[in-house]
């Protein structure tokens, strides 16, 4: 199907359907005395029940398998800033996700605001409705500010998906690419192009795992100490990378663009932008070269390119070519972990180690099979298990 008629068809299913989602009750009101059970009068009986110790909640409503996703329409997709309105199609789309794979009742929910205190205020006074909260596609740095408030302030779990779901995925496609080529992370040159949400998590949960020298770069180049543009999170992120050099160390800095940092790596990473990296840059890559094109929907390198360029294993966020490397694989099973062990912080240890389980799907993994299908029933249980067996 050409890709016109995909999104043509797309539209008018969207537009037959008039949103993917609904809401359904568990049981029906056949009469009266169901009426009188399910809503007034017995109703009170339970609202009292809550009232004299809120922790009741949990188990005579719906909070304990609810989470509400939550996007100000910033950073959607690879489409930017397109406001709450164009935003809620994705989020339906990822409560369809939660429902099928994870059981889990997901309410999409989209914010006109934009100011960060404003957005953890409101989320704060909607979560006590909810066992657990996602946040989607809100834009970078405002994303790490509102993100560790909720956490902080909240006592359900609460996880940017762009960030932490992209960074667990990542590196369990890394571990199994990095089995196939037989080369070591602690000693593998690992260039990130993008230092957005995604870019700075997949970061820091490499380096968590054992990451010896990750080179991350956005949109003007290598990202160092001694770059006098840097500001805030960037200048965190230059002393966990490109080895935390100075220019006046004895240590080698990478301060060029890709076309002189890719020189040499064994790993790209891409979160960025369709197109960055060349056959040429491709081409000067270590042998046996690791290539994740995730931007979306057009990767910063076509996997047909890439393969030309030498890559031994190529993946990108695309369905239509080998591994897929696509949150979807993790944000279900960490809120199913989460909720059925009543997590209030998914921590780092939990992300690494439901990184592993997704990774060890894969027995044998391949160039051409690094990470499983979503459609692979383990997928869910395996994070499940994960989060709760280190809740």
């Amino acid at each position: 199907m050409a890709k016109m008629d995909y999104f043509q068809k797309s539209i008018a299913l969207h537009h037959k359907l008039k949103g993917k989602i609904q809401v359904s009750n568990k049981v029906n009101i056949r009469n009266k005395n169901d009426l009188s059970l399910f809503y007034t009068p017995g109703v009170g009986a339970v609202s009292r029940r809550i009232a004299d110790n809120n922790e009741r909640v949990w188990d005579l409503t719906w909070k304990n398998n609810s989470v509400a996703i939550v996007s100000d329409g910033t950073a959607v997709l690879g489409l930017g800033k397109i406001g709450p309105e164009a935003a809620l199609p994705v989020m339906e789309g990822k409560a369809m996700i939660f429902k099928q794979f994870a059981g889990i009742d997901a309410v999409p929910i989209v914010l006109d605001a934009q100011d960060p205190d404003e957005i953890v205020k409101i989320i704060k006074a909607i979560a006590p409705g909810f066992g657990g909260i996602n946040l989607e596609d809100i834009s970078a740095p405002r994303c790490f500010y509102i993100e560790e408030r909720l956490k902080e302030e909240l006592n359900i779990p609460v996880m940017h998906d762009d960030q932490h779901g992209t960074a667990i995925v990542v590196l369990a496609a890394l571990i199994n690419a990095l089995k196939v080529v037989k080369k070591d992370i602690k000693n593998s040159k690992i260039v990130v192009s993008g230092a957005g949400a995604a870019g700075v998590a997949v970061i820091e949960l490499l380096k968590l795992y054992g990451a010896g020298n990750i080179i991350a770069l956005d949109s003007k180049g290598a990202i160092y100490i001694d770059r006098q543009d840097l500001q805030g999170y960037k200048k965190q992120l230059a002393e966990a990378t490109n080895l935390g050099c100075h220019l006046n160390s004895s240590l080698k800095c990478e301060i060029g663009d890709l076309k002189s940092t890719i020189h040499g790596a064994d790993v790209f990473i891409g979160v960025s932008a369709p197109n960055v990296l060349s056959q040429e840059m491709a081409q000067t890559m270590a042998s046996k070269s690791i290539i994740f094109a995730l931007s979306n929907p057009i990767p910063e390198i076509m996997p047909d390119i890439a393969k030309k360029a030498g890559a031994f294993i190529v993946a990108t966020g695309r369905s239509d070519f080998p591994n897929q490397i696509n949150n979807a694989l993790v944000f279900p099973g960490v809120f199913r972990g989460a909720l059925d062990a009543r997590v209030k912080n998914i921590s780092d240890n939990m992300k690494l180690k439901a990184a592993e389980s997704l990774a060890a799907i894969i027995k044998r993994p391949t160039a051409d099979c690094i990470i499983p299908s979503i459609f692979d029933k383990m997928v869910v249980k395996a994070v499940a298990n994960a989060i709760k067996r280190n809740a």
